[in-house]
C-alpha cells in the first residue's frame, strides 16, 4: 500500500481490519436539502470497528461558511479524541462511494498525515464484496466521536483540557486562499478545475445551497466528480483519469 496511491480496496481492508494500527473513520455527509442524517445512519451500519467523522463539527468556528478547514490545533484535539496516532493508518470512507471521504483524506494530508487512503467505492463496494456490517454502536464509538466535536469547540473557546497526542504538520501548498485564486483569474499561472456538475458550471442549473450564484470562476475547466468512477462506483485507472483531463482541456 504506496502512500502516493490514494485508495485502498474493500479486499484490502477487509484483509487488515482490526489491527492495532488501522483505524477506519466514517466520513459520510449529504446536503442539507437530501433531508439524511449521517449520524443515524452510521449507528444503523457502519464497517465495523469505524468510528464517525463529523466534517460539519471538525471544522472552523470562526465562520459562518460550511466544514471549513479547522486549526491545526483543533484538528489535532479532534483527532487525538478519536484516538488516531502519527504511527496509524486511517482508512476513510462514506456511504455514498467516492463523495465525502476525499475531503477528510484532503484534511489529514494538508495537516500532515500521509498515511490516509480512501476506501475505493466506499461502503457501497464493502457491501457489494460482500463484507459484515456493524449494526451495534459500541458506547466507547459514540462517545469518541462526540468527544472530538467538544474537543474543537473547547479548543476554539481556547479551553484545551489536555496535550494533543497527534502531532500535525500544516502542508500550505495543499491550500488555496480566495485571494490567491482570485490573483490566478489574471494572471493565470495555474489551471482551476471545477467538479461540479456541468448544469451548474454552465450557470443553467440552481445551486443546491440558497443566496449561492450558479456559473464558474472565469478560467476554470470542468471536470465533474461522478465521471471520476465507473458504475461500482471505483476510481477509474490512472490512464482513464489522465483523458479525462485531457479532454476537458486542464491538462
Amino acid at each position: 500500500m504506496a502512500q502516493d496511491d490514494p485508495v485502498v480496496s474493500a479486499q484490502w481492508l477487509q484483509r487488515h481490519l482490526g489491527q492495532p494500527d488501522i483505524k477506519v473513520l466514517d466520513a459520510s455527509w449529504h446536503m442539507p436539502q437530501e433531508s439524511r442524517d449521517p449520524w443515524q445512519e452510521y449507528k444503523v451500519a457502519h464497517i465495523p470497528g469505524a468510528l464517525f467523522f463529523d466534517i460539519d463539527g471538525i471544522a472552523d468556528r470562526m465562520t459562518d461558511l460550511p466544514h471549513m478547514l479547522p486549526s491545526a490545533e483543533a484538528f489535532a484535539a479532534a483527532v487525538s479524541a478519536l484516538g488516531i496516532r502519527n504511527h496509524d493508518k486511517v482508512i476513510v470512507y462514506d456511504s455514498k462511494g467516492f463523495y465525502s471521504a476525499p475531503r477528510v483524506w484532503w484534511m489529514f494530508r494538508i495537516l500532515g498525515h500521509n498515511e490516509v487512503w480512501v476506501l475505493d467505492g466506499g461502503l457501497p463496494q464493502w457491501q457489494a464484496s460482500g463484507y459484515n456490517l456493524g449494526s451495534n454502536c459500541p458506547e466507547d464509538a459514540i462517545l469518541k466521536s462526540k468527544a472530538a466535536n467538544t474537543a474543537v469547540e473547547t479548543t476554539y473557546n481556547g479551553e484545551l483540557e489536555s496535550a494533543a497526542t497527534f502531532q500535525t504538520e500544516f502542508q500550505p501548498q495543499l491550500l488555496w486562499t480566495l485571494e490567491k485564486v482570485k490573483h490566478n483569474v489574471a494572471a493565470q499561472t495555474h489551471q482551476v478545475v471545477d467538479a461540479r456538475s456541468r448544469g451548474r458550471f454552465d450557470g443553467i442549473e440552481p445551486e443546491p445551497r440558497k443566496g449561492v450564484r450558479s456559473g464558474h470562476i472565469p478560467g476554470t475547466k470542468n471536470v465533474p466528480f461522478p465521471e471520476m468512477f465507473d458504475g461500482a462506483p471505483k476510481l477509474l485507472p490512472a490512464d482513464e483519469l489522465s483523458k479525462k483531463f485531457e479532454q476537458a482541456g486542464a491538462l
